[in-house]
This record gives structure tokens, sequence and C-alpha cells, in this order.
């Protein structure tokens, strides 16, 4: 499926027709009244610019990617001129390549050449962040390029390293850093790498010095933000949330076809979908679908990643009553996330404060309930207490939400109730347009700041 033709995807005559392009939700975010939206076609003395650094962005249609490119446009839609610059090679495909230069919603995507290095390996995978980094940090001598701010994402895994070239020849240039995944944090909780290891204690060293150089940090939960904490010393800090890939004015209504493909007659059906890496888990998922058989409730797995296999070998050794469907594509993501009355959504205690699952926001933003997996310091448990929008499953608790779950299918207007509850805290809390409002205030902030001090 190719991008609607209204997204005003214009590429550089220079290139060649790029392939057809993934089924992506990127939105097209509207430019204020009285404002052409293309940085190619605007005076670029003008707007404040902003250059984007992120591994894989437009068009490529990795979960991070979307909200990346989604960032960038929503700043050109609130007035600023940004470039973006992200490798030539697609994330699940890396035959696939992009165009040297193309244009998306007033935005200018440059494709920076990258080696066929396997993402999915360990020596690929810092092969390729080696690559990025250096081409990214030797952009600060691009006499042409004169941004006022620089945001970096963590993708690849050294991207923060960037800020020491930047630093030194832009000693001007407002420096912002979008924390998704912390590392070498995430790599101790996988266990790849102790948490003593000489080699983690002497990146930690290094990280404390590249993070002191950015004038912003922004996490996405409160959990990183207390691991942050011992890299930081300085810089201003700001918390704000990866938005869901798809939003709907009011909760989402059900396809009764794609109910019943999913959960058959079930009364309560509870519905993973996405990724399954290796920050996830499914400790005690398979007894809770036990308990919730005799209770007329069902538990279905769509996901792909590279924890997907191993999950599927768990949940057969467990003889649980658990079903697994095809990954869905974008364009059918919202019917089937609609058919679940609950989604769950998991995360490792040693991932807690590395990583937040965005599969939280999607959840609430189609109006469902959550059933967390995970550490009670999670952001995504603490939200979940504060906004009262779901569950939180731990081994003490197996019967008792079991029953309470099979409760609350049953009582008449009890779902709609909490469906509506959890679009209605979304749109005031967890929003695109909250998320893009608070990073445009966040960065004129910034700027005026830098200027106020010159």
């Amino acid at each position: 499926m190719r991008f609607p033709e209204n997204l005003s995807l214009r590429e550089s005559s220079a290139t060649a027709e790029p392939p057809a392009a993934p089924a992506l939700s990127l939105r097209r975010e509207p430019a204020p009244k009285g404002r052409e939206a293309d940085p190619a076609e605007t005076p670029g003395g003008s707007l404040p610019h902003a250059v984007v650094l992120y591994h894989y962005m437009y068009p490529d249609d990795v979960v991070s990617s979307v909200h990346f490119s989604e960032l960038c446009a929503g700043l050109v839609a609130r007035g600023w001129r940004v470039t973006a610059y992200s490798c030539n090679r697609a994330c699940r495909d890396d035959l696939q390549t992009f165009p040297k230069r193309s244009f998306w919603n007033g935005v200018e995507f440059r494709h920076i050449w990258r080696p066929r290095l396997r993402q999915a390996g360990g020596l690929g995978r810092i092969g390729n962040a080696v690559w990025m980094t250096a081409a990214w940090s030797l952009l600060a001598l691009n006499p042409r390029l004169r941004p006022q701010v620089l945001i970096v994402g963590t993708d690849p895994v050294f991207s923060p390293f960037v800020t020491l070239s930047w630093a030194l020849l832009r000693p001007k240039l407002r420096l912002a850093h979008w924390c998704f995944d912390l590392y070498p944090d995430a790599a101790v909780a996988d266990g790849m790498l102790h948490d003593d290891h000489v080699a983690v204690r002497l990146l930690k060293h290094a990280l404390r010095m590249v993070y002191r150089r950015f004038h912003l940090v922004v996490d996405i939960g409160s959990c990183m933000r207390r691991c942050l904490t011992s890299y930081l010393s300085g810089p201003g800090q700001e918390t704000i949330v990866p938005w869901a890939l798809v939003e709907c004015e009011q909760p989402s209504k059900m396809d009764p076809d794609e109910r019943h493909r999913l959960f058959g007659d079930a009364s309560l059906g509870l519905l993973y979908s996405g990724s399954f890496g290796r920050a996830h888990t499914w400790r005690g998922i398979p007894e809770l679908a036990q308990a919730l058989e005799s209770r007329d409730g069902k538990i279905v797995f769509s996901v792909r990643g590279n924890g997907a296999v191993q999950l599927r070998s768990a949940i057969d050794n467990a003889r649980a009553p658990i079903s697994f469907c095809e990954f869905t594509t974008t364009d059918r993501l919202r019917e089937k996330l609609s058919a679940a009355d609950v989604h769950i959504v998991t995360l490792r205690d040693e991932w807690t404060g590395a990583s937040v699952p965005s599969k939280f926001f999607g959840a609430l933003a189609i109006g469902r309930p959550v059933l967390f997996v995970g550490s009670a310091d999670s952001a995504i448990a603490q939200w979940i207490r504060q906004f009262d929008v779901g569950w939180i499953l731990t081994p003490d608790n197996m019967e008792q939400l079991a029953s309470e779950l099979s409760v609350w299918a049953r009582t008449p207007g009890a779902k709609a109730r909490m469906f509506e509850h959890c679009h209605s805290v979304y749109q005031r809390h967890f929003s695109r347009k909250i998320s893009l409002d608070r990073w445009n205030l966040t960065l004129r902030e910034l700027c005026s700041y830098a200027r106020q001090r010159r």
C-alpha cells in the first residue's frame, strides 16, 4: 500500500523512483493558515530550524520511526523548518533502500548511505551505530547547515555521542535528546552485559560527560527519569510520551466479525498485539489464561519480533488456552485492537526505567483498559493507579484478578463506561497533539533562553 496522494511526497529529481512505501500510520499535520508547510518553498531565515537525527524515519514503518517522523511534521505545522537525517535502509528489510532526499508533510528527509550490516546481530548493530554516529558527527562541519536546535534519538545506541562534535563546533546550538531506550542499562537488563563489567563502567562514565552536554533531555516516563538522574547534572528534563499510532475521536467500536474471529463467543477478550522482544515477559499470563477459561475469558497474542518464537514455545509447554493470530498490517490495526476488551502490556522487571512500552498509549487511544505485567515501580503501573485505567497482574492476585475481570465483563454498562474513561484520559493527558504542543513549547523556550544569554 502506498502513501495517500494528499501526503505530498515529493522526491528529488536526482534520485531514482523509490520502492512502494510501507503502510504507515503517518498522518498529515495541518499547517497554520497563511503559511506553506514545505521547507523547500519557505524562506529559511523566517523560521526556527531544527535538525533531527534518528536511525530510521520516513518512509520506514517501524514504530519509533513513525513517532520521530510525526514529531518532525508536528514541528513544521507549528512554525518550524525541520531537516531529518536517517539511514537509507529499511529496519525490517535491509535490502530495501530509500532515496537520498524526499519531502513529506513539509519535512526534508535526508537518507545517509549505510553499509548493509545486519541490525539484528550484535556486531552488525555496533557497526551500524558507529557508522551513523560518525556520519552525523561530520554534519557539524557542513557550513550550510545552521539549525538552532539539534534533536537526537536513542537509535542507534551510540547516538548521544554526536554531541561531542556538535557542541565543540557549534557552541551556540541547543542540544536536545528524546530518550526512548536507556543504554547501557537496556543491555544490562537483557543480560548481555553485567553492571559491574569494566566496559559498562567506562561507558557510563563517558555517557555522563555526553549527557551533560545536552541542554534538554526528554524521557518517556517517571521510571526512566529516575534512571537518568545517575547521568545528568544540569540539563533540563521533561517527560513527553510517545503518542498512539491510531487515535480516535471517540472510543473505537467493535467489529462483530473481527471480535468473533479472535475471541469466538467469549464474554471477555484480552489481546497482546505488537512486537514481543527481549524486554517483554509472559510471566503469569499462561496461569491467568487457565483461570479465565472457566470464567468465559480468552487471551490472544498477535506478535512479531525476536521473542515471538520463544513466547510460542513457552505457551505450548504450559499448555495454556492461549491463541495466536497473524500480525496485522497498519491499515487493519484499528479493527483488531478494537475487538478486544482489555489490552495486555508487559515489561520485564529488570527493564523498568530502561524502556516504557508504547502499547499502553495505543490501548487508551482507542478507549481500552490495560492489563500490565511488570514492576509496580514502572511508569505504566503508576499511570494505571493514577488514572484507574486497568489492572496490574502480580503472582499474588491471579485468582482475584481473574474473578474481578469476569465480573467486570458481565456487569451491564461496565465496559462502555471504562472504554469512555480510558479514551478521555488519553485525550486529556497523552494525545499526539498534547505531546507535540509540549515539544514545540519546550524547544521554543530553549531557543529563547539561549538568545537571552548571548
